[in-house]
């Protein structure tokens, strides 16, 4: 699926979290709630956590198809992820609107023996993109969500400084352009774009429950 047409600059290594080690690539799985009154079919949401490739959301799209069969499905993803790919996080966050997904930031608990419960989720650098295409968007007072500028990074040969160089870039507006339009399109505004690319790549400005409500990217609670 590709759904946003884009300049060169993100189509290339444009990694959106220099500042974490490397993640492993974004999965998905199926959580179910599974609670006294439910023996079976229970309800299930979709957990998504790693980092965001070109190949999540095609990845996505067919997890979703795979598992709506059984009609227990619910429109609901638990968002937890250092960033990735800034064309992939956008292709991810349309494919949310358009399957009318609630996204909240967080990660299902390692012990499901009785109920879903959940704990604190991230989001960060491009994430926050993909988190912007959820119909509903919930970051709970213990998860996060951070942002900084985005680059990505070219190498080439130098023999006067020894051999191979590798260079940051940044973007020269275009992409800025691209995801002000897309912010806007999902109901969130472009000065939390704008904060972004005014941050260090080199570090994280962490969201707080002020930011969060003026620039409408979500809500605290269901």
């Amino acid at each position: 699926m590709r759904l946003i047409k884009t300049v060169l600059f993100a189509l290339c290594v444009a990694a959106f979290a220099p500042i974490f080690a490397q993640a492993e690539e974004m999965s998905f799985r199926i959580v179910g709630v599974n609670s006294d009154g439910c023996r079976a079919n229970c309800p299930q949401v979709i957990a998504a956590q790693g980092e965001m490739s070109l190949e999540t959301p095609d990845a996505f799209v067919a997890f979703v198809r795979e598992n709506a069969r059984g009609g227990n499905l619910h429109g609901i993803v638990l968002l937890d992820s250092p960033g990735g790919k800034v064309v992939a996080s956008m292709e991810l966050g349309q494919a949310f609107r358009k399957l009318g997904m609630a996204v909240i930031v967080a990660r299902p608990a390692a012990d499901q023996s009785r109920t879903m419960a959940l704990v604190s989720g991230r989001c960060y650098s491009a994430c926050v993109y993909a988190l912007m295409g959820g119909r509903k968007r919930v970051i709970p007072p213990q998860s996060s969500v951070g942002i900084h500028r985005m680059f990505n990074y070219s190498t080439s040969f130098d023999i006067a400084e020894g051999g191979l160089v590798r260079e940051r870039n940044y973007d020269d507006g275009g992409m800025l352009q691209t995801l002000s339009r897309y912010a806007a399109m999902m109901g969130v505004s472009t000065e939390l774009v704008k904060l972004a690319e005014q941050t260090s790549p080199d570090k994280l400005y962490m969201l707080t429950g002020a930011d969060i409500a003026r620039w409408r990217l979500g809500s605290r609670k269901l």
